[in-house]
């Protein structure tokens, strides 16, 4: 089958990507649409430093950057094929799911991998117990957006924001705008995001942000101790945010920072800061995702700017580049 794949850093096409069979408890899936994510763009500058990073920690991926790496995780695919032992599942149905793969060899990311085929390829494998069913109604490409408002779901959620609390949020990238997202779905009124593009603060505006601001132009900073979502992930953009915040103010990490950072404790202690990070999302609120998005109570629509074919991915890739032509890229392979 088709499939694109990074090599040396670079997206290349290839049409000789053996065909994913189906094991027990697994379907084949055809995939319908699947959304660029700034980690894969990470990725692909940066993963010899993620995966250094992440054997620093003893965490080892397993990923051989010198072979073919998968990758595409926001993603919605048609069920194919069913494999042993599964009867939640039908031919034709559209679905979504976590981008994990169980099986014999236990759980396997559908993230980045030598071997896993993901969703920037014709097929992949899913896993049955984790399908969600696509609503009625729900286009696919919209669908795949469900991952990556999860992500900004998990990240309101870590920061107890309350009835009655404002947010701040600091870069309305992907992310930022998922977060935006979420705070409007918890009835959040006050929100503040800040971003230098003007196309990322229309669309703030238009997921739910009460005002937006051109951090050249002004302060993001105003009275009382909001919570803070930093998704920016640039070196000294976090102590900066420390050295801003009011007192008590909670700050919750979220941007991805790939190089070696440092802060002023002295920040955070004076005034009684609190700082957390946030990653990835549970179960639950990836139904949850699908559930807004589905009710039209989060409309992700404003942020595809582009649908492409397999064949164009590595225009794709440069293109989210510029953050005035484009938010989301769709591949539909």
């Amino acid at each position: 089958m088709r499939a694109a794949a990074l090599r040396s850093g670079r997206l290349v096409v290839r049409d000789d990507v053996p065909e994913p069979v189906p094991g027990p408890g697994q379907v084949l899936a055809r995939v319908v649409a699947c959304g660029i994510c700034g980690s894969d763009l990470h990725f692909a500058r940066h993963g010899d430093r993620m995966l250094a990073l992440g054997e620093e920690m003893g965490q080892p991926s397993g990923i051989d950057l010198d072979r073919d790496v998968f990758l595409g995780h926001e993603f919605a695919a048609e069920v194919l094929e069913v494999g042993p032992g599964v009867d939640s599942a039908r031919v034709g149905d559209l679905v979504t799911s976590m981008p994990i793969l169980l099986g014999e060899g236990g759980m396997q990311p559908i993230v980045y991998s030598n071997t896993v085929a993901a969703g920037y390829g014709e097929r992949l494998l899913l896993s049955a117990p984790l399908l969600l069913p696509v609503p009625d109604g729900v286009p696919a490409h919209h669908a795949a957006l469900t991952e990556p408002m999860a992500v900004g779901l998990h990240a309101v959620t870590k920061s107890g924001i309350q009835d009655g609390e404002s947010a701040l949020v600091l870069g309305c990238g992907p992310v930022g705008l998922s977060v935006i997202a979420a705070l409007k779905t918890r009835g959040v009124e006050e929100v503040v995001a800040s971003d230098l593009s003007p196309a990322r603060r229309g669309l703030a505006t238009t997921l739910g942000a009460s005002r937006v601001v051109d951090p050249r132009e002004e302060s993001p900073w105003g009275g009382g101790n909001p919570v803070v979502f930093e998704a920016i992930g640039v070196p000294g953009v976090l102590d900066d945010v420390l050295k801003r915040a009011p007192r008590e103010a909670r700050v919750v990490v979220v941007g991805v920072c790939m190089e070696t950072d440092s802060i002023n404790p002295h920040f955070g202690i004076s005034k009684e800061l609190s700082v957390r990070f946030a990653l990835g999302y549970s179960p639950e609120e990836f139904a949850a995702s699908l559930r807004n998005i589905a009710e039209g109570v989060i409309d992700v629509a404003p942020l595809v700017t582009a649908r492409v074919p397999l064949d164009e991915i590595p225009w794709a890739f440069e293109a989210l580049g510029n953050p005035e032509e484009h938010c989301k890229i769709i591949v539909e392979p």
